[in-house]
């Protein structure tokens, strides 16, 4: 089991990994407002609820 198993918020490139697809994908979803990210400290991270939604429902 990795950090990310159960993370509820994950780096783009976790998130990529996730799901399945490239980076530049996430990248593309979070400029366009299709994936939401949040804030933590100096990093923006991708809740991980709402990017399997994103995912489950657009696949």
């Amino acid at each position: 089991m990795t950090r990310t198993d159960n993370s509820l918020a994950l780096t783009m490139k976790d998130a990529a990994k996730l799901v399945g697809v490239d980076y530049r994908t996430i990248k593309l979803g979070i400029e366009s407002g299709t994936i939401p990210t949040i804030q933590l400290g100096p990093r923006r991270m991708i809740p991980r609820v709402p990017l399997l939604r994103v995912f489950l429902i657009n696949s």
